[in-house]
């Protein structure tokens, strides 16, 4: 140092001051825009991530998020789908398992289990107020499931990802769920979905709703607020119970405030088609997106195997499929439901004894009397 003039000195000393000042201040401005995301999520709160893993838990590629909704009455659902999509793929696959805060310990203790070992997943907890206002209040509210609206969030329940796939509770996933994750969107599409009208769907009739695979069974046309927006009532709607989300475009284009939208004015005028009542997802994603989405592979979303207990499809052509949907009223854990030697191949018992498949529990018992 003797060296050096003292104004040379003076300067790296400042330089020094002012480099340590900065780091500081970045890490402070690193913390209050992470605690502000945090404070963003709309009453969404995150749990962290687990993985209790195995020799497939070692999977570092790209991750492949898949959000669910976990209801306390059909988490069954929820674990046979996870078991059957984790078994069927070597990818990075992490689950987003969206819930109420009275399941987390049912749900966190059935994942804990040995058969499950090697899942990774995180259990976001769904606060129901960003519902507030947006839900009819008062008259049949049996169809009002919150966490049916859980899909709307997306870019909120996985924040800083791309891309990922919304499933429902009741599917079961026979191929790997990569070829799902890498549906082609269009640029400046938000989302792939099925459409209904597609080869291998079958039309469905809902009473007093008119046919179930076109917007006329979904939005009330003697409205005008619906005749405004031009969309012809025979156009093929779509089903939302499986889809992948571009959420860059999502949020780019506010899909969430636009679906939204749509859930206060059909608080305020109820357009949706009256048999729906207003607990169902499906309307505000048919007009958000109408013209406007991309399609996924026929076989990676065949559906209406919980619409009648007969077999709607060949055994041949259902061990095809890549992905089985039992949207309906039947399903696959309940007391009668088509195909339902395959959803038990993929389920796992409750370890506390809550859940029980209502099918396979009432032949235990029948079992068990023949047998005294």
């Amino acid at each position: 140092f003797c060296c050096f003039p003292v104004n040379i000195l003076v300067i790296l000393l400042a330089a020094i001051v002012f480099l340590i000042v900065l780091h500081h201040n970045l890490i402070g401005v690193s913390d209050l825009l992470s605690k502000e995301s945090s404070d963003s999520l709309g009453g969404l709160g995150l749990d962290n991530f687990h993985s209790h893993g195995d020799d497939r838990s070692e999977r570092s590629d790209e991750e492949i998020a898949i959000v669910m909704p976990a209801v306390e009455e059909r988490l069954g659902g929820v674990i046979a789908a996870m078991n059957s999509i984790y078994s069927n793929s070597k990818s990075n696959v992490v689950f987003h398992l969206v819930t109420t805060n009275t399941t987390v310990g049912h749900l966190r203790s059935w994942l804990q289990i040995e058969e499950l070992k090697g899942i990774k997943y995180k259990i976001l907890e769904f606060n129901t107020s960003v519902l507030d206002g947006k839900v009819p209040i008062g008259g049949d509210e049996t169809n009002l499931k919150p966490l049916m609206f859980a899909r709307y969030y997306l870019p909120t329940l996985v924040p800083g990802l791309q891309k990922a796939i919304y499933l429902d509770d009741d599917v079961i996933i026979q191929g790997d769920i990569r070829e799902l994750y890498e549906t082609e969107l269009k640029v400046g599409y938000a989302a792939a979905f099925s459409e209904d009208c597609d080869s291998v769907s079958s039309k469905v009739m809902v009473r007093g709703a008119g046919s179930q695979n076109t917007y006329l069974g979904f939005l009330d046309y003697k409205k005008e607020t619906i005749r405004k927006l031009g969309i012809k009532a025979g156009t093929c709607s779509f089903n939302p119970g499986v889809f992948v989300a571009n959420l860059t475009e999502w949020r780019q284009q506010n899909i969430t405030q636009q679906l939204e939208k749509w859930m206060e004015i059909n608080v305020e005028e109820t357009v949706y088609n009256g048999a729906l009542v207003g607990g169902s997802p499906t309307p505000p994603l048919l007009i958000v997106f109408y013209k406007k989405h991309s399609s996924i592979a026929p076989l990676w979303h065949i559906r209406h195997l919980g619409s009648n207990i007969g077999t709607r499809y060949s055994s041949h052509f259902v061990r095809a499929a890549k992905l089985l949907h039992w949207n309906g009223r039947f399903k696959p854990w309940g007391r009668v439901s088509s195909y339902g030697d395959i959803w038990d191949k993929w389920y796992v018992p409750d370890p506390t004894g809550k859940f029980h498949p209502v099918r396979r529990h009432a032949e235990d018992s029948k079992n068990l009397v023949s047998n005294q």
